[in-house]
């Protein structure tokens, strides 16, 4: 452990200093003190002060430094998830300058397709919305056996997967609710097919597609005024004689019932002529 060269501080001292004023966020304090640091080589190729320059420079908006940093140096895995968190973030806040507003889940995730981690900082394992496959099938797998975990369950589970307890949650909680508009959207499309199959069962193949559940037209039409039966009677009887046909225009014809007009003509042997029709239709 040798002193550095007229600083008075080892490389673990620094290290150290770094860490400890990162962790209590003095990171105006620590950018002086990476500012004061002699100009060593060695020094500054240390993991520790270069993840404190890049927290520095992510402070100062300084982000080309921050992208500079990051892809200049293979970093620790366990790191890794701090150093991740800087260069999506400092991507979002570009985007969002750029656009004039705040971005969406989808916005994000096309930042993040656009930008994608620097294999210095990802070890090369597919994420999904920044959860690593392996920790989504844990959590999927529970989910079969039980989709509400226990509080004590949720901290086993945020260890296992190495998210935290509000991770874990939110992921069964949207993956509740994901499912429940999926059952929703099933049953519609479920009972939109069966009222479909109903009325095409309703439809008769052999009235022309009228429907089976309605009578003939014949049923509902009103009844024919008397006029109307002698009419079309007429036009359907012999008339023996031009008694018989007077009877017929008479007054009397219009109101009687389809049963006295029958009586009436029944046994005659001529026929009804077109004039003789015609002058019943319009008197």
């Amino acid at each position: 452990m040798s002193m550095l060269p007229s600083f008075g501080f080892t490389q673990e001292q620094v290290a150290c200093v770094c860490e400890v004023l990162q962790q209590g966020g003095n990171l105006e304090r620590l950018g002086r003190f990476l500012w004061s640091l002699p100009a060593c080589d060695h020094l500054h190729k240390n993991e520790s002060v270069l993840k404190a320059k890049a927290v520095v420079a992510f402070h100062r908006g300084n982000f080309r430094e921050l992208y500079k940093i990051l892809e200049s140096h293979q970093f620790s895995p366990h790191n890794h998830p701090k150093l991740q968190q800087l260069w999506l973030k400092a991507h979002y806040i570009e985007a969002e300058k750029l656009r004039g507003r705040p971005l969406g889940a989808v916005g994000k995730y096309r930042v993040r397709r656009k930008f994608p981690l620097p294999r210095t900082i990802w070890d090369g394992e597919e994420t999904s919305y920044c959860f690593k496959e392996k920790s989504r099938g844990v959590l999927r797998e529970w989910y079969t056996h039980n989709p509400y975990p226990s509080p004590r369950e949720k901290r086993e589970l945020a260890e296992a997967t190495g998210l935290t307890t509000t991770q874990v949650s939110n992921w069964f909680k949207n993956r509740r609710q994901r499912d429940r508009a999926a059952e929703a959207k099933e049953r519609e499309n479920s009972e939109n097919n069966n009222s479909g199959a109903n009325k095409q069962n309703q439809l008769s193949p052999l009235d022309g597609g009228k429907s089976l559940m309605s009578s003939s037209e014949d049923e509902f039409s009103p009844p024919q005024s008397p006029d109307q039966n002698s009419v079309l009677l007429l036009q359907e009887v012999d008339l023996t004689n031009t008694e018989r046909r007077s009877f017929l225009w008479s007054a009397e014809v219009k109101t009687c019932t389809i049963t006295e007009v029958k009586r009436g003509i029944v046994g005659g042997d001529s026929q009804v002529t077109s004039a003789d029709r015609h002058s019943v239709i319009t008197s």
